[in-house]
């Protein structure tokens, strides 16, 4: 099983009370099978095998409560926002690991977190308000914003690259007026006054579709904090053979390529594009000899210990010879 899941994969995951009672497995035993480990109740009366939970990424683990949450609930059931509607529309969450499922108060007037449900009293328009799945969530412009305002910059700008990735972005190349126009929505959420606007506003700005995965998205940032605004984004490069390569960053003035080298593209079945994890390896050798070979200039790589803070990433680039511009 990926430890990045679909929709579909994390509903089929799931399994009732009845489902696990109906196996010959009684309720004492499955008291016990969930004191060791065995099963995880994810939500009241859902469970799931608990080697699969313990290999899954949080916004696996948060996908499964949202579901789990969803089907117990009365139609025509809880809107989602925040993280939770962030899973719903397939959207990272860097370094969140919430237990919490953020759903709107539609009926009552008070928030208040019971069972692992936290349900916020804010009011959102109802053309934010949409089926994900069959299940009410905010739109994505409306999850972005939510996100901007009260995750850290890394989960922000990660969450606000992959949406614009999601409406914009075609074979590494992003349509400036489809990312100009879902930006336009963001933006119009962001109304004076409101607490955290001026991040949302900057957020909008800085946001790029380009990005394949949150450690690129967080990469620029901390690139963007050291001082680099001359980069170059996914920077093609056509192989001695003909091969077409993507470079995730170019640094013109001193003729390197940047890779954010993320374990996943080695390990992870879903993202790597060999067989095995050896042979990804070879794969990547040889793709950065070839680059390196037709165009002269260097390959740099890093990894998520040294996306922790500009100060990591900067001290990695440094080793290199590599400086923003003074």
């Amino acid at each position: 099983m990926p430890r990045r899941l679909t929709f579909d994969q994390a509903d089929a995951l799931l399994r009732t009370r009845a489902d696990v009672l109906s196996t010959g497995i009684t309720e004492r035993q499955l008291r016990e099978l969930l004191s060791v480990g065995t099963f995880v109740r994810v939500h009241r009366g859902y469970y799931v095998d608990g080697a699969t939970w313990r290999d899954l990424w949080s916004e696996g683990q948060h996908l499964l409560r949202v579901i789990a949450h969803a089907r117990s609930s009365p139609r025509p059931g809880p809107v989602f926002m925040q993280l939770s509607a962030a899973v719903l529309w397939g959207l990272p969450i860097y370094r969140a690991e919430d237990a919490v499922v953020h759903t709107l108060i539609t009926g009552t007037r008070h928030t208040r977190s019971v069972s692992g449900i936290a349900r916020h009293d804010i009011e959102v328009a109802e053309e934010d308000i949409v089926v994900r799945h069959g299940f009410r969530c905010t739109s994505l412009a409306r999850t972005v914003f939510d996100l901007a305002r009260t995750m850290s910059m890394e989960a922000a700008v990660s969450a606000a690259d992959a949406a614009v990735r999601s409406v914009a972005v075609s074979n590494h190349r992003q349509d400036a007026d489809a990312a100009a126009g879902w930006k336009e929505q963001l933006l119009r959420l962001a109304k004076p006054g409101l607490r955290g606007v001026r991040r949302v506003r900057w957020t909008a700005d800085f946001a790029d579709g380009r990005a394949q995965l949150p450690g690129e998205s967080v990469s620029r940032l901390q690139l963007w904090r050291l001082g680099f605004r001359d980069l170059m984004l996914q920077v093609p490069v056509t192989g001695s053979e003909g091969d077409r390569y993507f470079l995730d960053f170019g640094f013109p003035r001193s003729r390197n390529f940047g890779e954010f080298d993320g374990e996943g593209k080695y390990l992870e079945s879903d993202l790597r594009t060999a067989p095995t994890p050896a042979e990804a390896v070879l794969a990547e050798k040889w793709r950065e000899d070839d680059i390196r070979g037709v165009t002269g200039w260097g390959v740099r790589r890093w990894g998520g210990a040294h996306i922790a803070s500009a100060d990591a990433l900067g001290a990695r680039l440094a080793a290199f010879g590599l400086a923003p511009p003074g």
